[in-house]
């Protein structure tokens, strides 16, 4: 039997019916997705998720999700383990970097990819190292709350200060998906930062986690901590952030996977000292 040439590929645009078979290849590679990480994907960029079929049959995917009319974020690189080699992989990416037009593009590229994207024009700009662990459940410390609803509009404009670029769609669905547990810290009335921790598949995910200071940061992460109620977590820290680093190292978290931070081109200022923890790396 012969294999299936790039030719017989067809790419298309994926929908959220697809989701089941991206987040299971990538579950396959330990990358650990949310359990509801989909639907909030998806209202980003409904337009944005792509898969390759052979005879019908999902073998590749990527996806290019467009913040706005200057950034893109690519992620979900993967192709079925039995057809690699083959082309499809590449033919798949070729199709989806078109949907990002002039956009510079950002990715979280794994280490045996990474020098595939150089040579597609990606530049390192750091390096994220996740941590892993149980970390010690100690209380919610005081200035720390859940999140409500009233406070979407302030978190939107402060995850607008942390990131490449606005993304309210996908924080409105991000804070409201199922298991999906925001806890917020102010002082004298104005916010310092904010986290989240959701259900993955191996273990429970701690993303984003911006905060103005490292007292900011421990607290939130204690509070996530908590709400993790013993449980295995994991939080992805630029490396560029050595409090980030030192704050997951305290906790008793280990170092168990990395990635790097690569981008085409450049992008808006933005507060990097203040992403302890990167939000999702398929989205940014």
């Amino acid at each position: 039997m012969t294999s299936p040439a790039p030719h017989d590929l067809v790419v298309t645009r994926a929908d959220l019916a697809d989701w089941p078979v991206i987040s299971g290849w990538a579950a396959a590679e330990g990358w650990n997705p949310g359990l509801a990480d989909g639907p909030a994907f998806f209202a980003q960029d409904p337009e944005g998720f792509f898969l390759g079929r052979i005879d019908g049959e999902p073998v590749s995917a990527v996806s290019v999700v467009n913040y706005g009319a200057d950034f893109a974020f690519l992620g979900c690189y993967l192709v079925r383990p039995d057809l690699r080699g083959r082309g499809h992989g590449l033919t798949t990416w070729k199709t989806a970097l078109a949907h990002a037009g002039t956009r510079t593009i950002g990715l979280d590229g794994v280490v045996a990819q990474q020098d595939n994207y150089r040579q597609s024009g990606f530049e390192l700009a750091y390096r994220t190292i996740r941590f892993t662990g149980t970390a010690p459940a100690t209380g919610t410390p005081e200035g720390v709350r859940p999140a409500g609803p009233a406070d979407l509009a302030a978190i939107t404009a402060y995850d607008s200060a942390c990131h490449p670029a606005d993304r309210p769609r996908f924080l409105a669905a991000w804070l409201s998906a199922p298991g999906h547990h925001t806890v917020v810290r102010h002082h004298e009335g104005r916010l310092t930062g904010y986290g989240v921790i959701r259900p993955g598949r191996d273990s429970l995910r701690v993303g984003p986690l911006f905060a103005d200071t490292a007292d900011d940061a421990r607290a939130l992460f204690a509070a996530l901590a908590t709400e993790a109620a013993g449980r295995e977590l994991a939080i992805d820290v630029p490396e560029p952030n050595t409090t980030g680093t030192a704050l997951a190292e305290a906790a008793g978290l280990a170092s168990s996977f990395e990635t790097a931070r690569m981008y085409t081109g450049p992008v808006r200022p933005h507060a990097q000292d203040r992403v302890f923890g990167v939000t999702t790396l398929e989205l940014g």
